[in-house]
């Protein structure tokens, strides 16, 4: 069998790896408070393996034969555990599919090709037997950008990176590294780092998420103040096409026409198989630091990230949580004790005595890198920046413990669905001046959809990323369901893209389109955007035959996302949030 690994099944990351609360004497109040969830209620563990009901391959032995003879039996499978694996990404709606068993279609065959020539043979293959092909990484995907179409009568080939997944080379004169496009976040870094180097790009699904995978949903990472999105980390790439690989260099500026290379930053693997990919790589930091501040509120602290962005300084780091994110993360932490468990109590106090409420108090991170003398300067400027908005700076502890726990969050939400509760997230971009009405826009639309379902539901956000012109506002939204927990959930992230464009902002700023927000794409880059769009995919693949149904799907209205809130189904929960 292949060696390359894979997410659990029935959730995020890890077999044996959890979110555990027991030294977190807060956080069950939290929840109790938040979504009236009694977590010490016992949970309920997904299905077993064997209880799923997986519909048999629709391949022929010839077909099956011709991948085998080009990858070898041990990286050619149609075993039930790989296609479910390759069968969805990690959203809610994903997750409570397969733990429901409620599978539509999986993919029939899925192949692990060895380097760039046996994924042209495959793609070959694929298209002369008229099958379907998609692009696998780490399937960390929330938008829907894997699945299959349920009516799907082809075969669908799932085509896993997994084994593409070495550091080529490294231009160290120009500071770019040729990367296969199967390589994970950790494992890329790795080699990086060996030599000196790194890429800066950390998104939340970094030690389960590829390169390619980054580049084919356009993707935005934890640090991309400093080091932009991945958008402008892809320098030059290669993509498999039917009989050519399509060559891009990796030229600093280039006036060539359309950008083929912006044509397929976001392709979703509806053009071909990016196979590899040049990006631009950095010297590792003499100095890191993240920052932890606090604010009075949240208005505060929207002006502090927008008079930054216009600043000198350039942290790589700017987040800034609004006032029930604040309470959720500072619910997420151990126990504190002894000199530490003092310390709090007095800043506490402290801010108490400023006239702070501390239920409207909003938490900061703000990361700075470079040598000791420029991390000092740009720290001097932010500071003089948060004081000026009436913020207080409170150290590197919290930050470092925020480094330490970036990528731990997904495991949350397998965690609340053993206990009935769905938590997923939805993120837009919009200029400065929009912000603060998407963000009561949003929380109103979410709090009018719990109203509709009967539910005590919880919306809470974050500022994850500034720009001079912008920002990106990440939006967590959590509920308990009742036995229709997928249409539910659909009155309330319906809810919230609509606001997004109602608002003036987009509809995902890094978590892609896929199906889940394919919908809101006319209303997002207009009637004429879409057909540029799909005359695009029609004239590259005019048999449907890669990763066919993402990123354009049927529209909808501001009035139909109005009628599902209208007629939501409503859940024996109470009312209120």
């Amino acid at each position: 069998m292949t060696d390359v690994k894979h997410m659990k099944w029935w959730g995020w990351g890890l077999e044996g790896v959890g979110f555990h609360f027991e030294d977190k004497p807060d956080f069950a109040p939290f929840v109790k408070k938040a979504v009236a969830l009694d977590i010490s209620v016992p949970p309920v563990p997904p299905l077993a393996f064997d209880e799923l009901t997986v519909e048999p391959p629709r391949l022929t032995p010839s077909f099956e034969a011709e991948l085998v003879a080009i990858v070898g039996e041990a990286n050619s499978t149609t075993d039930d555990m790989a296609r479910v694996v390759h069968t969805y990404g990690k959203s809610i709606r994903d997750l409570l599919r397969v733990r429901r068993n409620e599978i539509a279609r999986v993919p029939d065959v899925v192949v692990y090709p060895a380097d760039e020539a046996e994924v042209q043979r495959i793609v070959d293959a694929a298209i002369t037997e008229g099958a379907v092909l998609i692009p696998f990484g780490g399937g960390s995907n929330i938008a829907g950008s894997l699945e299959p179409l349920a009516d799907e009568k082809r075969t669908i080939v799932s085509l896993d990176l997994g084994r593409l997944r070495r550091v080529l080379d490294i231009d160290e004169g120009s500071g770019l590294a040729r990367i296969q496009a199967g390589a994970q976040g950790p494992d890329l870094e790795a080699q990086l780092n060996a030599r000196g180097w790194t890429l800066g790009h950390f998104p939340d699904s970094f030690t389960h998420s590829t390169l390619g995978g980054w580049v084919a949903t356009r993707s935005s990472g934890m640090q991309s103040d400093k080091y932009g999105d991945i958008a402008d980390i892809a320098r030059g790439l290669r993509m498999v096409r039917p009989g050519t690989v399509v060559v891009l260099r990796p030229l600093p500026s280039t006036s060539t026409g359309p950008s083929v290379r912006e044509m397929i930053v976001g392709s979703e693997g509806r053009l071909g198989v990016i196979t590899e990919v040049t990006v631009q790589v950095h010297r590792q930091p003499a100095v890191r630091e993240v920052q932890a501040y606090f604010f009075p509120n949240w208005k505060a602290g929207l002006a502090a990230m927008h008079e930054i962005s216009e600043s000198d300084a350039s942290p790589s780091i700017t987040r800034v949580s609004d006032a029930r994110e604040s309470g959720f993360s500072l619910a997420t932490r151990k126990e504190s004790k002894g000199v530490s468990s003092f310390v709090t109590k007095t800043l506490m106090s402290v801010l108490q005595r400023r006239g702070w409420v501390l239920e409207d108090m909003c938490l900061s991170f703000i990361g700075f890198e470079g040598s000791s003398s420029h991390v000092a300067y740009e720290k001097k400027l932010v500071s003089k920046i948060v004081r000026k908005h009436g913020g207080l700076g409170v150290g590197k502890g919290p930050g470092a413990l925020y480094d330490q726990k970036k990528f731990d969050t997904p495991y949350l939400r397998d965690f609340l669905l053993d206990r009935g509760a769905a938590a997923d997230v939805s993120e837009t971009a919009a200029p400065w001046s929009k912000l603060q009405k998407v963000y009561d826009d949003t929380v109103a639309a979410a709090n009018k959809a719990y109203d509709a379902l009967g539910v005590h539901g919880w919306i809470m956000c974050h500022l994850s990323h500034s720009y001079h012109s912008g920002a990106c506002l990440y939006f967590t939204f959590a509920f308990v369901h009742g036995d229709d927990p997928i249409a539910q959930y659909e009155v309330v992230k319906s809810s919230i893209q609509q606001a997004f464009i109602d608002a003036g902002g987009t509809l995902s700023h890094h978590h892609a389109v896929g199906v889940e927000h394919s919908p809101w794409m006319e209303q997002d880059i207009s009637a004429g955007g879409v057909a540029l769009m799909q005359g695009l995919f029609d004239a590259a693949d005019p048999g449907q035959q890669f990763n066919p149904g993402k990123i354009l799907g049927t529209p909808i209205t501001p009035e139909e996302v109005a009628a599902r809130v209208a007629h939501a189904p409503r859940a024996d929960a109470p009312a209120g949030h």
